[in-house]
């Protein structure tokens, strides 16, 4: 009688052990799944924060870009203002001369 009773306690206890072995599983489970939603989130905000600084960088260069392009732009013009402004001056005076003339 006793040896039946102890049976019965050890499987009592075995099923205790399993159902927390069970649960424990479940909140490593969990817990994982937290932790890879976490780290899913971090690489987002990573990711979105390299985007958002790639974009900055390009506008700058774009703006620098730009910049530089105007500055050349008003060169290229000073110095065809330059070349044609003997060159109209000439071409005045000889309109001048043969209205005159």
């Amino acid at each position: 009688m006793e040896l039946i009773k102890k049976i019965k306690q050890s499987e009592a206890q075995a099923h205790e052990i399993i159902e927390q072995a069970k649960a424990e599983a479940a909140k490593q489970a969990e817990k994982g799944r937290e932790n890879r939603l976490a780290a899913m989130a971090k690489a987002e905000q990573q990711r979105k924060e390299a985007t958002e600084a790639a974009i900055a960088e390009a506008k700058s260069q774009a703006n620098a870009e730009v910049e530089r392009l105007k500055a050349q732009a008003e060169d290229q013009r000073r110095q065809l203002r330059e070349k044609t402004a003997n060159k109209m001056a000439t071409a005045a005076a000889k309109v001048m001369d043969y209205l005159r003339g």
